[in-house]
């Protein structure tokens, strides 16, 4: 494996190639899906290992006394060979990180292989593809946290237990100095806290990140901006607590804190920064000075870092392990946001360059994360980026299709009579010649009898099985919540019938895999899902004009998809499945439709707090197709615009009422449409009833809507495991 290392006498960075570390009792092997640079602390190690032997000596003076006393104890001879081999060796870099349990060591209960924890600890949280951590150090990752975020815990436990020194309250005023990426977490932990903060840093661009974040106000230490803030906000009295989050040698932050303190305030040094006291201005004001010792109580002791001997919580509240836990818990609920600090992620194979760039400034971060590759010493697939298996069509040996007379009308039943069905499939299907309305299927009787009487069924009923049995039904519509989708296609597919089921067709891979199975057990592959918009005439249209293409295209999808009313049944996530799962198989179909194949590697990135999207879809010929799917955007602005671009030619879609092609000579628009717009229903149903009156192929193949499904449920397990996952076929 490779890991990330350092020699403290030469300055020499390097990716070395490591053992795999063995999986002790006590404690879990992890592979690193995203480790953390500590901005500060790491580049203040890597900065001294570049000086010269005076100036590592200047930079620690404690190891010098420990010099001194050894030459007393051992003589100068014997010293200077310690000293120089210890300079002279290969240290490890990095303390903070997320990855997946690929071992679990005796006495170990709380984790198993697979799952997702968060691992502190300079020996055993480095910058490496796997670490062995101890009980006390990792915590498990709350579900829908991402390992992106989750790689922070480490640095957000070290803001916790700074804000726990301080004892903040309610209502109190604090000033945070320095706001890189420890006091932009302090800020907003404090502010999380309901304590209004000043930050102080010579940087504006930290000042304003922390202001966007929370912060009552900021500025430069030296004007005049910060006094101000503070004598505003605390009448004049001076803040409740000060935090240095700043380093160098400056003493600057100490005089600062003793000038914006209030009387028997609380300074509480979390960085490593000059605390030259001025005696007077602190005895005067009898400010409390505290330390905050790294990421909480038990750092430092063996026992319970390396032996994991807890402390009773009875007596320790707050221990490392559990501001750890706090602190992702924090960022699971949208507490405390981590995404904006995020200025570069790296691939860990370009550690050394990066490393390189933040020390000569040509990086400005605050925080910089590597993200670790997929396949990992030749062994598959990282459990941090799982291969989603596209399961196999395989068909019976019974024939595809019925045998009918093409005179007779086809017979349809629908089961669920709902909005959509009401408003967008049954006004189609009641007009349409050739087609009769055999029975409406709902579970309440009153819903059943309003669709009878509306569209003209024949018959309405509560119950399922007698529809499924009727042998004159040729085919069933299954346009029900989500949940209902698989189980119901599956039981119509093996009674023998074509089923038009609305999107998703499955909310899990064992639910299509069961769908699947219905397929192979009953040999009817008669199967439709309502993937619409590919039928949609403008978009057929523009697909002429464009022509084909030869070359690789890129595809972007914005779906402006809006807030739902509270009390939706699409928010049930827990039964219903996220908004995404229920309707991204529209936009992952439709570019798939545009690009002529079936996608082959998904990765998807969330935004904090809500339920935008962005996903990126790989193609097998190096295309790609960028979905923008956003909750958050305004109402009035288009919900679906759409971009093709390949070959010197661009093609644009305007939410279904208009498109255009571009081909670098000439540009061709279509005429807006002279009623509401087409998003391909009444086409997509037309291919269907002749599909099953013709007993021809179904408008869709079997095998593009398992994958557009696949595709769609891989979503959820690329923000799981913050990488982009593959797409294979099961065997």
């Amino acid at each position: 494996m490779k890991q990330v290392v350092q020699n403290y006498k030469s300055g020499e960075l390097a990716l070395l190639d490591v053992p795999v570390p063995g999986c002790k009792p006590g404690g879990v092997l992890v592979r690193t899906a995203y480790s953390l640079i500590s901005t500060g602390t790491e580049l203040m190690k890597v900065s001294e290992a570049g000086m010269s032997m005076l100036g590592k000596a200047r930079s620690r003076p404690d190891q010098v006394a420990k010099v001194v006393q050894s030459v007393a104890t051992n003589g100068v001879p014997a010293t200077y060979r310690k000293v120089m081999g210890k300079l002279d060796s290969y240290t490890p870099l990095g303390y903070s990180l997320c990855g997946v349990v690929e071992q679990v060591g005796a006495g170990v209960d709380d984790v198993k292989v697979g799952d997702l924890v968060a691992c502190a600890g300079n020996e055993h949280a480095l910058h490496a593809e796997l670490n062995w951590v101890p009980k006390n150090l990792y915590a498990p990752v709350p579900d829908g946290l991402a390992p992106r975020d989750a790689a922070f815990g480490t640095v957000g436990s070290i803001a916790m237990q700074g804000v726990r020194q301080g004892e903040s309250r309610l209502g109190e005023v604090a000033l945070v100095i320095g706001l890189g990426l420890i006091g932009q977490l302090v800020a907003q932990l404090l502010t999380a806290s309901g304590v209004r903060v000043v930050g102080a840093d010579p940087d504006p661009a930290r000042c304003e990140l922390a202001e966007r974040l929370g912060a009552a106000a900021c500025g430069d230490p030296a004007s005049p901006a910060v006094e101000s803030a503070v004598a505003e906000l605390t009448d004049g009295h001076g803040v409740d607590q000060v935090y240095l989050a700043a380093g160098g040698g400056s003493n600057q932050p100490v005089e600062l804190a003793a000038r914006l303190c209030r009387d028997r305030g609380r300074v509480v040094d979390i960085g490593k920064c000059r605390l030259d006291l001025p005696w007077n201005a602190y005895y005067e004001k009898e400010l409390d000075v505290r330390f905050s010792r790294s990421y909480g109580p038990g750092r430092y002791d063996p026992e319970y870092e390396l032996e994991g001997r807890d402390y009773p919580i009875g007596y320790v509240r707050w221990t490392e392990r559990r501001n750890l836990a706090c602190f992702l818990d924090l960022v699971a609920r949208g507490r405390v946001d981590v995404g904006p600090l995020i200025s570069h992620t790296a691939a860990f194979d370009d550690a050394v360059e990066t490393y390189r760039r933040l020390e000569d400034g040509e990086l400005k971060a605050v925080a910089v994360l590597f993200r670790y590759p997929e396949q990992a010493d030749g062994a598959g697939a990282s459990a941090a980026a799982p291969t989603v298996a596209v399961p196999a069509v395989r068909r019976g040996g019974r024939a595809s299709a019925p045998v009918r007379s093409a005179r007779t009308p086809v017979r349809l039943a629908f089961v669920g009579a709902g909005n959509y069905a009401s408003s967008m499939l049954l006004p189609h299907l009641a007009r349409r010649d050739g087609v009769e309305l055999s029975t409406v299927v709902t579970t309440t009787a009153l819903s059943a009898a309003n669709a009878q009487r509306k569209f003209g069924f024949a018959g309405a009923t509560t119950d399922l099985d007698a529809v499924l049995g009727d042998d004159s039904v040729e085919a069933v519509f299954v346009v029900t919540r989500h949940s209902s989708h698989a189980d119901l296609t599956r039981k119509a597919l093996l009674a023998g019938k074509a089923v038009f089921v609305e999107k998703p067709l499955a909310l899990t891979g064992e639910e299509l895999t069961g769908v699947l199975a219905a397929v192979e057990e009953s040999g009817n592959d008669r199967l439709q899902v309502g993937f619409n918009r590919r039928f949609a005439p403008l978009l057929r249209q523009a697909e002429q004009r464009f022509g084909p293409r030869t070359g690789p295209a890129s595809l972007r999808y914005l779906v402006n998809a809006g807030r739902l009313d509270q009390g939706s049944w699409y928010l049930r996530q827990d039964t219903e499945g996220s908004r995404f799962a229920g309707e991204g198989g529209h936009f992952i179909d439709t570019a798939s439709r545009l690009l002529g194949a079936d996608p082959v590697s998904v990765y998807a990135v969330a935004a904090s707090g809500n339920e935008d999207l962005q996903v990126v879809l790989g193609y097998p010929d190096g295309s790609t197709a960028t979905i923008g799917y956003v909750t958050t955007g305004a109402a009035g602005f288009p919900k679906e615009t759409l971009d093709l671009v390949a070959d010197g030619k661009v093609l644009q879609l305007d939410d279904f009422v208009r498109t255009s092609v571009y081909d670098g000579r000439k540009r061709w628009v279509s005429s807006r449409l002279p009623k509401a717009r087409d998003k391909g229903q009444s086409a997509e149903l037309a291919a269907f009833v002749r599909a099953v009156r013709t007993g021809g192929p179904m408008p869709v193949p079997l095998e593009s809507l398992v994958a557009t499904t696949a595709a769609t449920l891989a979503v959820r397990a690329s923000l799981t495991c913050g990488a982009p996952v593959p797409l294979a076929e099961a065997r």
